[in-house]
């Protein structure tokens, strides 16, 4: 005799088989932990850029089937759920999705049976807690606390849990009261199928600014690297060819090539070099133009010496009034302070 399958589970699997079918990205999360009406708010607030069914593994594995889809991809994504749901998303890619799923979690208290997440420190501080029976809870459950100038505290560093480990009796508590929640409450990403590629949630976990910073500073190595080595392409040519452009013109003037762009260079240098060989004859040797010129010369630079001289000289003499101003409201305030 033939099983009849209950209508409401048929129907469950076509819900799953649609959602499978609507979104470019589909992940599995777990729900484990989430209370319901947390879980209630948090699906309103994703409700926008994704859908979240829950069922059971069974007709999840039912539904991934009648899509047409790979099982073994199905069972990674599985891996370490819990209590899974099935998540499905056309606006979100699969970093994205784990940013917006990281945002619903949150730490909480640890609770008896529980297993910790990886170890868990307790690092020596001053609680900032006033002293009383909070001194003989935290030693009760190993963590070495005394009162010290009116605060109580941690007297060393300690390692309370290792990861796996249970939590048992008011430890939880007692790690909470000093700001360790280890739990994390919230939908946990357990991995995105995307593009026929399954991502794991190691590999979503990126820090986006470093990510930006280590782009630009390899766009800047790579551009630098195919200027060097002359790779023309639409970004590189217009620096390939101001550079040379600037080693053309110091060749040219090297080699006193007279052209429109050399030709101010050299007058320049000309003149530059006729200045200073008349500088060096006598008076007698010089004509009127080029003693007028000299003279010129040495008067600017006299003129420029003057202003540095006069506004060191000018600091030391403001100093000294900003002291005097200050010896005087000091006199001022001593008469104050005699009369009354």
């Amino acid at each position: 005799m033939i099983p009849k399958v209950i209508s409401w589970k048929k129907d469950v699997v076509v819900d799953l088989v649609n959602l499978l079918e609507s979104g470019d990205t589909i992940a599995v999360i777990d729900i484990h932990g989430v209370p319901a009406d947390s879980m209630i708010g948090m699906r309103s607030s994703l409700r926008d850029n994704l859908t979240i069914r829950v069922a059971k593994k069974r007709l999840m594995r039912l539904a991934w089937e009648s899509a047409g889809r790979n099982a073994d991809e199905l069972e990674q994504l599985f891996d370490s759920a819990i209590q899974p749901a099935l998540v499905s998303s056309s606006k979100l890619n699969s970093f994205e999705m784990f940013t917006a799923l990281k945002a619903t979690q949150a730490g909480r208290a640890a609770k008896p049976g529980e297993r910790a997440p990886h170890d868990i420190v307790v690092e020596k501080m001053d609680t900032g807690m006033p002293p009383g029976p909070i001194v003989g809870d935290l030693n009760s459950v190993g963590i070495p606390a005394k009162i010290m100038k009116g605060s109580v505290q941690i007297q060393k560093r300690i390692v309370i849990l290792l990861e796996g480990e249970e939590f048992k009796g008011d430890l939880g508590l007692m790690l909470s009261k000093l700001g360790i929640n280890p739990i994390i409450a919230g939908l946990r990403l357990c991995g995105t199928l995307e593009g026929g590629t399954v991502f794991a949630p190691s590999t979503l976990d990126i820090n986006f600014e470093q990510f930006e910073s280590d782009l630009i500073s390899y766009a800047s190595g790579a551009f630098n690297l195919a200027c060097n080595i002359t790779w023309f392409t639409n970004q590189t040519i217009p620096t390939i060819l101001a550079k040379a452009s600037r080693e053309a013109l110091a060749v040219a003037l090297e080699a006193a090539v007279t052209n429109a762009d050399t030709m101010p260079h050299l007058v320049g240098r000309a003149h530059r070099g006729a200045m200073a060989v008349a500088g060096s004859l006598d008076s007698d040797a010089l004509d009127d133009e080029l003693a007028a010129m000299l003279g010129a010369a040495a008067n600017a630079a006299a003129s420029a010496s003057a202003a540095v001289a006069e506004s060191a000289s000018s600091a030391p003499a403001e100093a000294d009034e900003e002291e005097d101003e200050e010896e005087e409201e000091a006199g001022f305030g001593g008469l104050g302070d005699l009369f009354g």
